[in-house]
């Protein structure tokens, strides 16, 4: 980033030696050959490409129903289709099997022909195996599984191998499973997962409570909910679906219901895709942002006030290659992470993570839903590009709120609070910011072509603007592009510290503003304004700096009130911009006790 290249001039009865920031455009880019990023959302799926009548249809007839009773060590049943050999229940048939009792230290086998769909009823059925899976589903073309009351499935801590099918979870299904019903059900696994299913894993009615020691919820294709509601404790994910043999496999789609998920490792993982259009998620994982990983705004945030490390060191003495690698081997924390790309349409969503609340390994959307996010790193962070059109997001704590090579919002009311970074425009992996000042030397860094700049960061990254409600309170840059930067529309607030080598503004090519609002306070030594506009700026130093509290006001000359403001934050820049100011007009600018006249640029 740049020093811009001040003029002093006295206003009006403005402190002597207040400063209008002069815009210096660092790349000749006309702002109006580019355009926002296109963002494809072939993968996005429907409830009626997710869900079948049956998947969610409880319904069945006792009287044309086997009845299975446990009793304790053993069973018993009239049917052919069902062997009982000891305390195991293997079930060979198709139609629908209603268990009842308890099975001390067994287990119920589905082994039928690869064309059967059978429905197991549980109603009042207690199923522990101390060794195995409590329900093992081996062979069908897919299993319904009917809650009725109170149930419970549990492995006893051990997995020993019965076949060559590794289980590894209380409940485990070589193929298709579905549940539902109106009944609950409790499962713990304290050795392994909770539910593991090889194909798709379906859920549109019931209770659950899953205790794990591994995934609460495993499966290779795909998990998908919808009018349930569960609660997972787990040592690893929440919800994990992840197909290393087909790219459009191993996705989690969410449509309704509850899900109140703590774990050690990421809430929701969907190595393919993940979409959420409804339903109420509750996610604390990782033990939440306060055990994240301690940032120093890249080891230079504060390098004017002597916390930089030189040298591109982290915190801890590490280099940023060996914080990369540690990093990599270590546990993912995130809320909601997606292998690819992330949709969400709508829901209600409170995250706590150690790491990034919402993530995509390419490109997130976010068209609706109401989000309360506290990150140890990101608040939402993309690798290539995030848009926003609609929601409310609430971030109240994270590292750098928004993250991605390129930001577009359109819509949607966005609140966040940042110790580094409000949103980022970097390119690369997760490294919460490549490019701009955090990284100090290469093309565009400091003793390199365009002073101080990215060292071996994209500046291709872009930051578009052009609707919504955005607020946004951080400890470091405010709005850091590494690349170009455009308003167009909407409400943007920026309040930023008035210390180190922070700014209200970064950016490497222009930033332009074309229409909205702009309103934005924080220090003024390293202070950038827009090197375009095709409406009014005002951008001006009020000296030594304004503390908390004190209140800004912008008037025209008829004494209309353009600006009313008070940043929560000490300032010492005041950036301003509004379809209603006019270039080469005179304003009447009010800083706390102090006022003056200022041309608009």
């Amino acid at each position: 980033m740049k020093k811009i290249l001040a003029t002093v001039v006295t206003l009006g009865l403005l402190l002597s030696g207040c400063q209008v920031l002069e815009p210096e455009q660092t790349n000749p880019s006309n702002p109006g050959d580019s355009s926002a990023p296109s963002v494809s959302l072939d993968f996005a799926q429907t409830d009626s490409e997710m869900f079948t009548e049956r998947d969610s249809s409880p319904d069945y007839s006792e009287g044309e129903s086997i009845v299975i009773t446990l009793n304790g060590d053993s069973a018993s049943c009239d049917s052919a289709f069902v062997t009982v050999e000891g305390s195991k229940v293997l079930i060979t048939g198709d139609g629908t099997y209603i268990l009842r009792g308890t099975l001390n230290d067994g287990m119920v086998i589905v082994q039928s022909r690869d064309t059967d769909k059978p429905q197991l009823v549980l109603d009042g059925a207690h199923i522990t195996s101390s060794t195995s899976a409590a329900l093992y589903v081996k062979e069908a073309d897919k299993v319904f599984v009917t809650l009725v009351g109170e149930n419970s499935l549990t492995n006893g801590g051990t997995f020993t191998a019965i076949d060559d099918s590794n289980i590894d979870g209380a409940v485990f299904s070589k193929q298709d499973l579905t549940f539902n019903g109106t009944g609950s059900l409790a499962v713990s696994s304290p050795a392994g997962h909770g539910i593991v299913c090889k194909d798709d894993l379906v859920f549109t009615g019931g209770t659950y409570t899953i205790q794990s020691a591994s995934h609460g919820l495993d499966a290779n294709d795909s998990v998908r909910f919808r009018d349930a509601e569960m609660t997972i404790d787990t040592g690893k994910d929440g919800i994990h679906a992840e197909n290393s043999d087909d790219a459009a496999l191993g996705f989690v789609y969410i449509s309704g219901g509850k899900l109140n998920i703590e774990a050690e490792g990421d809430g929701i993982d969907g190595g393919s895709f993940l979409q959420v259009e409804a339903g109420t998620v509750e996610i604390l994982a990782g033990g939440g942002y306060e055990n994240g990983e301690s940032h120093s705004s890249g080891g230079w945030g504060d390098m004017m006030g002597g916390g930089g490390r030189p040298g591109g060191m982290r915190p801890g003495g590490r280099s940023v290659e060996e914080a990369a690698a540690t990093d990599e081997a270590s546990t993912s924390m995130k809320g909601l992470k997606s292998g690819t790309e992330l949709l969400v349409n709508g829901g209600t969503i409170t995250i706590d993570s150690a790491d990034d609340g919402l993530h995509a390994n390419t490109s997130a959307v976010i068209n609706g839903g109401t989000f309360q996010i506290a990150s140890g790193d990101d608040g939402i962070h993309a690798e290539e590009t995030l848009t926003v059109s609609g929601g409310t997001i609430n971030i109240t704590q994270s590292y750098e709120g928004l993250e991605a090579l390129h930001i577009h919002i359109t819509g949607g009311d966005i609140k966040l609070v940042a110790t580094d970074d409000g949103l980022n425009a970097a390119g690369g992996t997760d490294s919460s910011g490549t490019g701009g000042r955090d990284q100090m030397f290469g093309p565009g860094g400091m003793g390199g072509p365009g002073g101080m700049g990215g060292m071996g960061g994209s500046s291709n990254g872009s930051i578009l603007i052009e609707g919504g409600e955005l607020n946004v309170q951080a400890s470091g840059d405010g709005i850091d592009a590494n690349g170009y930067l455009e308003i167009k529309g909407g409400n943007t607030i920026v309040c930023g510290p008035n210390s180190g080598d922070t700014a209200t503004l970064d950016y490497d090519s222009y930033a332009s503003i074309t229409g909205g609002t702009f309103i934005g306070t924080g220090a003024s030594g390293m202070a950038q304004t827009f090197s375009a506009n095709e409406q009014g700026v005002l951008a001006v130093s009020v000296g030594v700096g304004q503390s908390t509290g004190v209140k800004i006001t912008v008037a025209d000359s008829s004494g209309k009130e353009l600006m009313r403001y008070t940043p929560e934050l000490p300032f010492s820049v005041i950036i301003f911009s509004s379809p209603e100011l006019v270039s080469g007009e005179t304003y009447h600018v009010t800083v706390g006790t102090l006022e003056g006249d200022l041309e608009a640029d």
